[in-house]
């Protein structure tokens, strides 16, 4: 639990964090960490389960089931997106104007994206079904508003520390009134 509260601490100071590809400057602080996406996504991940406990008025008992399952959803559209992104970056690869692929290829690549994504709509849906025998009628529906939020918050935070990430690497950032 302390970790949690640890981690809902860091959060509530993450949106003046300055996301940065690079390392921080020598004497740098905390406007200038160095937070990679997938630790950005690993941390609100994080803070998304801590956040539905409390949207959901979970209780001690049905909490530990509804974490798990709730992870467990995480993991999988984690997992999804990373393959797809493989598929659709061979697909990339095999329709390139300079690419010596022929059709069949072509062709599977494309059943393959269609076929996970027919494997992911029946395993998100299978997910969903675990979570909602966990929560009530009410609880689910809030459950479902609570990750249109939370997917509208993540998207905000990478929007800013992307406008962050450009405005630190332009040259001369942060310099600005200084001889």
């Amino acid at each position: 639990m302390r970790l949690i509260l640890a981690f809902v601490a860091l959060l509530s100071v993450m949106p003046g964090v300055v996301v940065r590809a690079q390392p921080p400057a020598r004497g740098g602080d905390l406007d200038s960490a160095n937070i990679a996406p997938a630790e950005i996504q690993r941390l609100f991940d994080a803070y998304a389960l801590v956040q539905a406990q409390e949207v959901l008025k979970l209780g001690d008992d049905k909490f530990p089931m509804f974490l798990s399952r709730y992870k467990g959803l995480q993991e999988l559209r984690r997992r999804a997106q990373a393959e797809r992104m493989r598929l659709i970056r061979e697909l990339v690869r095999l329709s390139a104007p300079d690419a010596k692929s022929d059709d069949a290829a072509l062709r599977d690549g494309l059943k393959a994206v269609q076929d996970l994504d027919a494997r992911i709509a029946v395993d998100v849906r299978k997910a969903y079904e675990g979570i909602d025998q966990v929560l009530d009628l009410r609880q689910q529906a809030r459950f479902r508003v609570f990750e249109e939020q939370m997917e509208r918050r993540k998207i905000e935070l990478v929007t800013r520390a992307r406008q962050n990430n450009r405005a630190n690497n332009r040259p001369n950032a942060g310099r600005r009134g200084q001889p």
